[in-house]
């Protein structure tokens, strides 16, 4: 969505730098940097070949 806002140029032209830099937290919110996993080793994921 944010890009299809940004792609019209009259909403661009509106845009300053300070816009641009808070639209990052938007598109990063759901990236969790730690990289917590749980894995159990004992279970197969239920991946179908084919």
């Amino acid at each position: 969505m944010i890009q299809q806002v940004l792609s019209q140029s009259q909403w661009m032209k509106l845009m300053k730098l300070e816009d641009l830099r808070a639209l990052s937290p938007l598109i990063w919110g759901h990236v969790n940097p730690y990289g917590t996993f749980h894995l159990d080793l004992n279970v197969r994921l239920p991946i179908e070949t084919g």
